[in-house]
């Protein structure tokens, strides 16, 4: 099978297999409770490992950089932690591990509608696993000096408006590095786990003092439920939310192939 083909499987996670009956559908009924784990379970339990693998060194890392200006450190590790979750489990659930994400690619066509509530279920519940993980190995006063790795910076700079420009412009960049290196047929690459890494690597170096480079509105409900900390919580969820919305409308609209495009064909 070529990337591809494998590629274009893996976002279309959600259909049905039709086999004829007859002698050894015993057979069949064994590979199709195999397959519904697979196609639902399975790729729900890999986005809560995954979100919280990455939130947990996400989390990890800004506890750590406590203190120390700039956002080298945390834009590093979260950018090569998503790189590593989504090359080993991307082949399992597509590899989202953002709500934000899973909007974007279920408007282009590369998510089961019926999918989408339990992916951002699961993206929530590994979020809160990671927020608390990264409590837990981090010592106590450099987690409160953190705020338990929080999106604080519209509490200290005051910058609402700003602060939710930034994280429409860089989930757009995100979503659409995502949808159109993932799902697009014609733009599909198998560097788009690292491509993906690299925007959020980026996007946190350049929006970082702004809004803190969240672009994941599980990344920032983890911390806020373990540490208790909601000011200006909303603008995480505003503010992805929208991002991913215009990508999705972008793609399918304008930037989408012909299967892809609902106009324009």
């Amino acid at each position: 099978m070529s990337v591809k083909e494998s590629k274009t499987e893996l976002f279309t996670v959600a259909g049905t297999d039709t086999v004829e009956s007859g002698p050894g559908s015993e057979v069949f009924n064994s590979r199709k409770i195999v397959t519904t784990f697979e196609r639902y379970i399975q790729p729900c339990l890999a986005e809560v490992v995954g979100c919280a693998l990455f939130i947990f060194v996400g989390c990890g890392s800004v506890i750590e950089n406590a203190g120390v200006p700039g956002s080298l450190q945390p834009a590093l590790a979260h950018g090569l932690a998503l790189v590593i979750v989504i090359a080993v489990l991307g082949e399992i659930s597509g590899g989202h591990f953002n709500p934000a994400v899973s909007v974007s690619v279920c408007i282009s066509g590369g998510l089961d509608v019926i999918l989408l509530g339990p992916y951002i279920l699961s993206q929530m519940v590994g979020g809160m696993i990671g927020a608390g993980l990264a409590k837990a190995a981090s010592s106590t006063i450099s987690y409160a000096s953190a705020a338990g790795g929080v999106f604080n910076v519209v509490k200290t700079n005051g910058a609402i408006g700003s602060a939710t420009v930034a994280e429409i412009v860089m989930t757009l960049f995100l979503s659409l590095v995502v949808c159109m290196g993932a799902v697009n047929g014609r733009t599909r690459t198998p560097l788009a786990p690292l491509c993906i890494g690299l925007t959020v690597t980026a996007n946190i170096l350049a929006g970082g003092s702004a809004s803190g480079g969240c672009m994941n509105p599980a990344r920032a409900f983890g911390p806020a439920v373990v540490a208790n900390y909601w000011e200006y919580h909303w603008i995480y969820w505003v503010g992805p939310m929208a991002g991913a919305l215009i990508t999705g409308s972008l793609v399918r609209l304008l930037l989408g192939d012909q299967k892809t495009r609902l106009v324009l064909k």
